[in-house]
């Protein structure tokens, strides 16, 4: 085999996996926004409930604080989960 056509293949095969890497990139960054909207909007009811059951003129129900404690431990893992592929 010549030396053209070797880097002809290799050419050819480096571009189908950089296609294909893009790809994957593209997806991949789709479901992290996606992902991210949704620990959003746990961030957002975290913090509602967060107000509701500290405002001291009122006494807060044991499932509201039950929901907000639950809210908050949802949002710990979604953030950790986040964490933990942005150091990969």
């Amino acid at each position: 085999m010549n030396l053209s056509k070797e880097f002809e293949e290799l050419s050819e095969t480096l571009k189908q996996q950089r296609g294909e890497i893009q790809v994957q990139i593209h997806l991949a960054n789709i479901e992290a926004k996606q992902e991210w909207q949704k620990a959003e909007k746990l961030w957002d009811k975290f913090v509602d409930a967060l107000v509701e059951v500290s405002d001291e003129n009122k006494e807060a129900s044991a499932e509201l604080i039950h929901a907000t404690k639950a809210t908050g431990d949802e949002l710990k893992e979604a953030y950790q989960h986040f964490s933990e592929r942005l150091e990969k």
